[in-house]
């Protein structure tokens, strides 16, 4: 089995640089480095005194709780998208 062709890419998040290796498209992994990035800075300006650690880690905890909802809003859908084709 060929393996898939890997890009890697050099992001910064929050004042660091991190090497990306993924398979996605190196616009794609800088668009999820940028949100990350955003998201740590928001955290920031609402709690100045949070040290990077704890910024991260309710980054990691705010992303996690956005991708349950939408995982519940997609099962809803299909729900009613069931439903309707009755």
């Amino acid at each position: 089995m060929a393996e898939e062709q890997k890009t890697r890419i050099a992001v910064e998040i929050y004042g660091q640089t991190y090497k990306m290796v993924g398979t996605e498209t190196s616009s794609t992994m800088r668009q999820v480095a940028s949100i990350v990035d955003d998201q740590m800075r928001e955290i920031n300006e609402r709690n100045p005194s949070l040290d990077t650690a704890k910024i991260a880690v309710l980054t990691a905890v705010n992303t996690v709780h956005d991708n349950l909802k939408l995982k519940e809003q997609i099962e809803q859908m299909k729900i009613e998208l069931k439903n309707l084709k009755g």
